[in-house]
């Protein structure tokens, strides 16, 4: 899309500053006083906004595209005193062109809160699930499920240091076109600080110690990042293990619905290696059964991870978790975790025509990996995973996923899955 450069500066105006009197002197030959957009440009230029070519001409007539937009703009918000009007005109213009000032390398977050002080992001989700079961010598059986998931999630800006998020599922079966409790879910909201070096929440929100092989779900309390090159997190909180299998094939949804949680990470990124350490602390309870005697003891997690990056392309990644599963029962099969993956460049939700593809080899012993984020290798199993993902369309980033599990419980117990995912961005 190319607009004429008097049209694209004028436009501006009119939606950001119409009200605004101009009263700059003329410091282009090619734009007389009369010209329908004299005022604009005068204002622009006397500025810094726009500063014409080396022969004091303007080319007003000139198509120029979004990027060389995008240029102005940046040079503009580099402006520490600048008036109300001309501000807010600038705040729209970035938010118009985020994508272009983005590959500039131009963060526009502040100027769109003040354009518009609630942001709504979120998605359309469609995933398909073919998993295929065999236990011994027995025949694969095959269970299929179409699910379809809808994503709110508003940012409201508070103050200059403080906003507010929140995150709102619904979702639906769509082999049966029952709802999950017909209604929309609550799942997250939390109060942030953005201070430099330091990021504050308090609320109900995702824990970012270890997301990946350890616990990527919610918890309620708070949180606290801060650091620069070494960064440090602390969270404190009680979290939700309804959906957990803390001892694996036998005993899911073995523990109280809500323990109360502690943990502490560390991050630091040395360039092409990026590393990071974790400490999780659970107050467990697990009832009596028949590998297990009742104990309400502490169930501590400690993790290690690693990224190297070896060029824009390819990125290789290492993580391992260890737990005091020992304390809660007898088989000690689900009492570590670790995961290794390969990755080539990826999708980009902004790009069209971007890829990427992947193969892992995960084991995920479930005292471990409570609730890890990857998909075709489930908790509770090892096995390898081989992946893609593209974007055929701006924002649309189609995912598949194959993976070949064994139980760690019981290895004659197989699993093999077929996972695809659609998801429509907004």
């Amino acid at each position: 899309m190319k607009k004429t450069l008097v049209s694209a500066l004028t436009t501006a105006l009119v939606v950001g500053a119409a009200s605004t009197t101009f009263a700059a002197s003329n410091p282009f030959s090619d734009v007389p006083a009369d010209h329908w957009a004299y005022d604009a440009v005068s204002q622009l230029a006397a500025d810094g906004v726009i500063t014409g070519y080396g022969d004091s001409t303007f080319q007003g007539n000139r198509n120029i595209t979004r990027y060389e937009m995008a240029q102005m703009i940046a040079k503009a918000m580099a402006k520490k005193d600048v008036s109300a009007a001309d501000k807010a005109m600038i705040d729209k213009l970035a938010a118009e062109f985020s994508d272009e000032l983005n590959n500039l390398g131009v963060r526009v977050a502040n100027l769109e809160k003040h354009s518009d002080n609630v942001k709504w992001e979120g998605k359309v989700e469609y995933t398909y699930t073919s998993d295929h079961y065999k236990y011994g010598g027995d025949e694969y059986h095959r269970e299929k499920d179409d699910h379809l998931k809808f994503r709110l999630e508003p940012t409201a800006t508070v103050n200059d240091h403080w906003d507010v998020h929140a995150r709102l599922d619904a979702a639906t079966d769509m082999d049966t076109d029952a709802g999950h409790d017909d209604t929309v879910t609550l799942k997250r909201a939390w109060a942030q600080a953005n201070y430099k070096n330091f990021t504050g929440k308090f609320g109900k929100f995702g824990s970012s110690i270890n997301d990946t092989l350890v616990l990527d779900d919610e918890f309620s309390g708070v949180g606290v990042t801060f650091g620069n090159a070494l960064k440090v997190t602390a969270e404190a909180g009680r979290v939700n293990t309804s959906g957990f299998n803390p001892i694996g094939f036998t005993y899911a949804n073995a523990v109280k619905d809500a323990v109360s949680y502690q943990g502490i990470g560390l991050k630091y990124d040395f360039g092409k290696l990026a590393t990071k350490a974790g400490y999780q602390h659970f107050d467990w309870n697990v009832p009596s059964g028949i590998y297990v005697n009742s104990i309400d003891d502490d169930v501590n997690i400690w993790s290690v991870g690693a990224t190297y990056t070896f060029d824009k392309n390819v990125n290789f990644n290492a993580e391992y978790a260890k737990g005091n599963a020992d304390k809660v029962k007898t088989e000690d099969a689900q009492d570590h975790s670790y995961a290794f993956e390969l990755n080539y460049k990826g999708a980009e939700q902004q790009n069209k025509g971007t890829w990427g593809a992947w193969a892992a080899y995960r084991y995920l012993g479930a005292d471990v990996s409570l609730d890890p984020t990857y998909d075709a290798i489930k908790g509770g199993y090892k096995g390898w995973e081989l992946g893609a993902n593209y974007t055929p369309i701006k924002n649309i980033v189609a995912t598949l996923r194959y993976g070949d599990n064994k139980n760690l419980f019981n290895n004659d117990y197989k699993l093999k899955q077929l996972f695809g995912r659609v998801e429509f961005f907004f």
